[in-house]
């Protein structure tokens, strides 16, 4: 099987589904309805009845992330951090695909379903929940993603990509 992979470094917690799919379904769930902060639903609605046509996008996105930055310090300093599972392993991911990754160890069992965290490494630094299944040792198909979560994955993809073939023209000249 050939997948199109391109390099990246991206942290990966993980653990096999077995019998505790229900519990793993419930955090999956929890991660994409926290990742809809207040602040994001209201700046939504506002977007969607048209009252942000005058403001500058780039300013009130960065409004909102300094907005949800003090809720983190807040909920930092209350010490009301989202309680997240525990999860049996940790690995680097060092290549992806829009629907695969690669592992840089093989640690994982060919065919066995799996339950992820992965922390992009984008603006605004958030959580990633999804369910995989192992393809080989360290080659991962990915089953279950939410949507904004695989368009934020494929866009940081593309940026990798471009970034890659930059980097390669740029050692040509």
């Amino acid at each position: 099987m050939s997948v199109r992979l391109v390099k990246v470094s991206i942290g990966l917690v993980f653990s096999e589904v077995g019998s505790n799919s229900e519990m793993f379904l419930k955090e999956f769930h929890k991660i994409d309805e926290g990742s809809e902060d207040p602040i994001a639903q209201w700046l939504k609605i506002a977007r969607a009845k048209g009252d942000t046509q005058d403001t500058d996008p780039v300013l009130l996105n960065l409004i909102v992330e300094l907005h949800k930055k003090i809720d983190a310090i807040e909920k930092l300093l209350k010490n009301e951090e989202p309680k997240r599972l525990s999860l049996a392993g940790k690995a680097e991911i060092e290549s992806i695909g829009f629907e695969h990754f690669k592992l840089s160890e093989d640690v994982l069992q060919e065919g066995v379903e799996y339950y992820g965290r992965v922390t992009m490494p984008t603006h605004p630094r958030r959580d990633l929940a999804l369910f995989f299944t192992a393809v080989d040792n360290s080659l991962a198909k990915i089953t279950k993603i939410h949507k904004r979560d695989e368009d934020e994955w494929c866009i940081y993809l593309t940026a990798r990509e471009r970034a890659l073939i930059r980097e390669a023209k740029e050692s040509k000249e």
